[in-house]
């Protein structure tokens, strides 16, 4: 199990994320600015960027991924010490004396398969 020491360095990370944003930023084929798609209230939203603005955006959007990969992580170091403390304070199952006794349940043989 990890140390919560392990989750400090985690959650500077995601303190150091500026700026983020959500969706993709897509060149517009024969134009000269870029394509922001994102999902807004359930419905796919575009919105159209100037090329002098494409750069801080795409950051943004580059913070978002690092912000999601970094709570990912996270999350998972949660959950496993949660698992670790739940092993901890649950009792290991006990066979009933009924099926201690029961013998194996053996497989019956198969047939060789014969040519006529």
């Amino acid at each position: 199990m990890k140390k919560a020491s392990a989750f400090h360095p985690l959650l500077k990370r995601i303190a150091k994320i500026a700026r983020m944003e959500r969706g993709t930023l897509c060149r517009m084929a024969g134009r000269p600015h870029y394509n922001h798609q994102t999902w807004q209230d359930g419905r796919n939203v575009s919105r159209y960027v100037r090329p002098e603005e494409a750069a801080a955006l795409q950051q943004a959007i580059e913070g978002y991924r690092r912000f999601r990969q970094l709570t990912q992580q996270y999350a998972d170091l949660i959950i496993q010490r949660t698992r670790a403390q739940r092993a901890l304070y649950t009792p290991a199952k006990k066979r009933s004396a009924r099926l201690a006794k029961r013998r194996p349940h053996k497989r019956p043989r198969e047939d060789p398969v014969k040519d006529v």
